[in-house]
């Protein structure tokens, strides 16, 4: 099954992850500290009005001549204020009929008694609440039920805006919110430099890897975690096993290609020596198995070759000695070749590879080119990452375009009087093909044919 990326990097992913945990954290915190925060402030609220209570309670326990001098004088302006939103409210129970007490700032109104709701007394016998006040206004309300004795029973009760304590919340959220924000900033600052310290080892041993399979470096070098150290050595010991095989590889096609080519050779020399019409069969028949056995063995070496780590070939240099050595070949002709590949460029796979594929090309170029044999690269392909396209032209007769996807099939020869077997394209073909590349034929600018070899390249 072929490896897919996923959506997110192994980075990314763990940012997010943070970030996501991060952020619940706080908003739980924040919710948590608000609530607590919300209630420490109740308490503070409540335990200021349960003084006035206890002064109005006070002043109803005090000698009858004395409750009508001082009752209600809390040192509070505001209780005297109209609907200031600061009220206290003394109702008698018993008797005929209520006796209610109240401060100037309820102007005639009353408070709700509590009293006649389901709401249960604190350890301290208060009732509290919130309310709706004469003005509509939203009152936090505290409410205590007395016994003054002779006097009758009493309940005492004290309001004030539930505002105050709102803001005095709102304050403390927008300095939690710009707190946690500040706090927020920093831990996604800090994860980020954490994941990216923490992955840099991962980076490098990627790196390394990248660098064995383009030829830069035989195997894995550097010094890792101990988390990844048993991976970059589980890697090295990959890549010598990969070598080993293709080793044996190797010797094993060089064994059978012994083994086959000797049994050949004595068949062809014995043909040779003798004359009639059977030996010249033998030594056609023989030259062919010959041929095959050479294609064969080639495409099983290239296979084996293929899946190499670390096969870098310089194309130039290549280039250069198969010119030079075609140029000369067919020097009776007057046929000049050249090549403007630059030196950076370089072929991932086989040198061995690399100037059998050029090796067939350059050979049916010069085979029939009139004077002029060329190889370039395309301009537009060689900024590729990965990839270069060498192009093959000559001034030859060239081929009819219904033709050019005919002579690529193995052994298709279309002119049956020049010698070959009429697998030189056909291996260029496979071999490309198996290191990821493609051939393809067209017309050339010089007139004769154009061969365009695409192949990986570093």
């Amino acid at each position: 099954m072929p490896i897919r990326s996923h959506r997110y990097s192994l980075g990314a992913r763990l940012f997010i992850s943070a970030a996501i945990c991060c952020a619940l954290v706080l908003m739980l915190a924040g919710f948590g500290l608000t609530t607590f925060y919300r209630r420490s402030a109740e308490r503070g609220f409540d335990e200021r009005l349960s003084v006035y209570i206890k002064e109005l309670i006070a002043d109803l326990a005090a000698p009858p001549e004395t409750e009508r001098q001082a009752i209600g004088d809390l040192g509070e302006p505001r209780f005297d204020l109209p609907l200031s939103g600061w009220y206290w409210q003394i109702i008698r129970l018993d008797g005929e009929r209520p006796t209610i007490r109240a401060s100037r700032s309820l102007v005639g109104g009353q408070l709700p008694k509590l009293l006649d709701q389901p709401i249960v007394p604190n350890a301290r016998g208060l009732r509290e609440s919130y309310v709706s006040g004469p003005d509509d206004r939203s009152l936090r309300i505290l409410e205590r039920e007395i016994d003054v004795g002779e006097d009758g029973r009493f309940t005492v009760a004290v309001a004030a805006p539930s505002d105050e304590i709102d803001a005095d919340i709102r304050d403390f959220r927008l300095a939690l919110t710009m707190t946690f924000l500040l706090l927020g900033l920093a831990l996604v600052a800090s994860t980020i430099i954490q994941v990216r310290f923490g992955l840099r080892p991962l980076v490098r041993l990627g790196a390394a890897v990248g660098m064995v399979r383009t030829g830069e470096t035989p195997r894995i070098v550097g010094r890792y975690p101990p988390d990844l150290a048993p991976l970059a050595g589980e890697l090295n010991q990959l890549i010598d096993a990969n070598h080993e095989i293709l080793d044996r590889a190797r010797t094993q096609v060089g064994n059978l290609a012994h083994a086959l080519k000797t049994p050949l050779s004595v068949m062809l020399n014995e043909a040779e020596a003798g004359d009639g019409h059977l030996p010249q069969t033998v030594k056609t028949q023989a030259a062919i198995m010959r041929d095959q056995v050479q294609y064969y063995l080639d495409r099983a070496r290239a296979a084996a070759l293929s899946g190499a780590l670390g096969g870098v070939t310089e194309m130039a240099p290549s280039l250069d000695a198969l010119i030079r050595t075609f140029t000369k070949i067919s020097q009776g002709k007057g046929i000049a070749g050249s090549h403007n590949v630059p030196p950076r460029a370089r072929f991932r796979g086989e040198k061995q590879d690399f100037e059998e594929m050029l090796g067939n090309l350059l050979d049916n170029a010069f085979k029939w080119a009139e004077a002029t044999v060329e190889v370039s690269l395309d301009k537009g392909q060689y900024d590729t990452p990965g990839r270069v396209v060498l192009l093959i032209d000559d001034d030859g007769p060239g081929l009819p375009d219904e033709a050019m996807a005919d002579v690529l099939k193995r052994g298709r020869r279309l002119d049956e009087a020049t010698p070959g077997s009429g697998l030189g394209l056909s291996i260029v073909g496979d071999l490309a093909k198996l290191y990821g590349g493609e051939i393809a034929l067209q017309r050339s600018p010089l007139g004769g044919l154009r061969v365009r070899l695409a192949l990986p390249s570093v």
